[in-house]
């Protein structure tokens, strides 16, 4: 009974991982529809975005039924609670990839970002999706240092986050307000993505040490 117990904790760990996986392929291919315009690739995130959400409402089930069943106390409760906790942000994660595919969508055939932000959104996309490849690494190491890391990293998606505002104010935009309505949109996904990723990793250390990622003496700045 213990041994069926303990793979089921593993079990759902393991779909955590798979979560990961899925939302950082799907803003990656999200970002790629953004800006090649291509209609296709965003209608498979779109379309794939209900994996995501089958796959969180499937753990959710596994992990209240083992919290009714085995009530676990220390480590394992833990897992449980964090793993509740980490589903709902990896499901959000997957709709806003999905909010990304859908903005390719409307605005196809045209291309949603202007030549002169291309870059920027480039490297948000790419930043978004290797931040929860981290968070989905940290979830099968536990790795606690490389948890508390992605916060640092997640500083760059703000300052590219800045920069979107500082284009949008400048003087000589001229792409219209439709286009600065998109790229406002857009930038606040990645950004919210991140810190949902940044937010998982912060649950592993939680899970891991018991102790919230602020709460320990090795957290801040370096």
């Amino acid at each position: 009974m213990r041994e069926a117990y303990h793979e089921e904790l593993a079990s759902i760990s393991k779909g955590l991982v798979e979560m990961a996986n899925m939302v950082s392929s799907a803003m990656g291919m999200a970002t790629t529809a953004l800006l090649d315009a291509d209609l296709h690739l965003a209608e498979s995130v779109i379309s794939g975005s209900a994996k995501v959400d089958d796959l969180q409402r499937d753990l959710e089930d596994r992990a209240i039924a083992v919290l009714a069943r085995q009530q676990p106390v220390a480590r394992d409760l833990r897992v449980l609670v964090t793993s509740l906790r980490m589903s709902a942000d990896l499901e959000r994660c997957g709709v806003l990839a999905q909010h990304v595919a859908k903005l390719a969508r409307m605005r196809f055939p045209e291309n949603a970002v202007p030549c002169d932000l291309r870059r920027t959104i480039l490297e948000m996309g790419q930043l978004a999706q290797r931040l929860m490849a981290q968070a989905a690494e940290v979830l099968i190491t536990h790795d606690v240092d490389a948890a508390l890391q992605l916060e640092k990293d997640d500083d760059r998606m703000d300052e590219l986050h800045r920069t979107i505002f500082q284009h949008l104010m400048d003087e000589r935009w001229h792409h219209g307000v439709a286009t600065a309505v998109d790229v406002t949109l857009v930038g606040r996904y990645y950004e919210r993505f991140a810190d949902h990723a940044v937010a998982v990793a912060q649950r592993l250390v939680y899970l891991v040490t018991g102790e919230h990622a602020d709460a320990l003496p090795t957290h801040g700045p370096a």
